[in-house]
């Protein structure tokens, strides 16, 4: 660092402003201090930092359920966010929740010396596990807002499914099924709890409620119980998955989409796009919830507070599979 501040004629100081992001540096001396960064291939000695400032600079993400959209694309943000941030992020991947997979986790990563740990919570029952769990940093919830133990950050599944019922509703359907995902997902919970509220709303009792898996050969094989049976005007998907199933089970036995029957999925993966037709879906905002959870951890290890949750909203993608209802 000295190096860098003689050949960048600034102080020691200055040159560790630059580095760390601080905003009081003129975008002259800025970029001096890259040029001079650069001409002497200058790089941070991690170690030694840390010795100084007791930080790691990394982060621990737990994570489980990560071969499924939400999960993943939800690990993305928190990565590309910590990095934004100055932090590197070491994964655990867990096969299953259990009391032990945590623990030796969480083990692994205070070994490693990590200044904080996300966890993304798909169900419920991760909570009653890290009840248990005495942690040595700070600890935040993606995936969900937390609750007394553990504060989070979550997209609001519930209000998402409102604005996919409700853009039915406003289309004039009023027999509008829902092809959930798994019960035991606090997203699918959630979905499932919004689509009954804006039926119960709207003065219509929710009645086709069919649990599903999360797989596109689920939305097939529920898809052609639905395209027999033709008891839905609207068929609300929670996940755009599933919907690409139910589109190619509706089109073998010749159920026109939107003319027959509307569909709306829920993630807005980026392939959604390229259905047949394009699918109108909720999307999820991955890169703020990021934003978010890493911000509620950063606040953690500076203040030591628990934090505000905080929630991300939602917002309905129309395209080609939603029409006015013909029945």
């Amino acid at each position: 660092m000295e190096d860098v501040a003689r050949v960048a004629g600034v102080s020691h100081q200055t040159v560790s402003r630059v580095l760390n992001n601080h905003p009081n540096v003129s975008s002259k001396t800025r970029e001096r201090v890259e040029q001079a960064i650069t001409e002497l291939g200058y790089r941070r000695n991690t170690a030694a930092r840390s010795l100084v400032t007791r930080r790691s600079q990394t982060i621990g993400v737990l994570g489980s359920e990560m071969a499924q959209y939400g999960p993943s694309h939800t690990l993305l943000g928190v990565q590309q966010a910590a990095r934004e941030a100055g932090y590197f992020v070491s994964v655990a991947a867990l096969r299953e929740v259990t009391p032990e997979t945590i623990k030796d986790a969480m083990a692994h990563f205070m070994d490693q010396g990590v200044d904080g740990v996300v966890v993304t919570v798909p169900h419920p029952g991760t909570f009653d596990v890290l009840k248990d769990i005495t942690a040595q940093v700070p600890m935040v919830a993606v995936g969900s807002i937390g609750d007394e133990h553990l504060t989070g950050a979550t997209v609001d599944q519930r209000q998402g499914a409102r604005l996919a019922v409700e853009h039915l509703l406003e289309l004039g359907h009023l027999r509008i099924g829902h092809l959930s995902g798994p019960s035991d997902w606090i997203d699918a919970a959630a979905r499932i709890e919004g689509w009954r509220d804006a039926l119960t709303d709207a003065g219509i009792e929710p009645l086709t409620l069919i649990e599903g898996d999360w797989s596109a050969e689920c939305g097939y094989r529920e898809g052609l119980k639905v395209a027999a049976d033709r008891s839905v005007s609207a068929l609300f998907v929670a996940n755009d998955q599933m919907a690409l199933g139910v589109l190619r089970a509706f089109h073998e036995l010749g159920v026109q989409v939107p003319e027959d029957i509307s569909v709306v999925g829920f993630d807005d993966q980026p392939e959604s796009a390229y259905f047949i037709p394009p699918l109108t879906t909720v999307a999820q905002d991955f890169e703020e919830l990021g934003q978010r959870c890493i911000a509620l951890l950063l606040d953690r290890l500076e203040s030591g507070t628990t934090g505000t949750p905080a929630t991300v909203a939602p917002r309905l993608v129309v395209r080609s599979t939603t029409a006015p209802t013909s029945k």
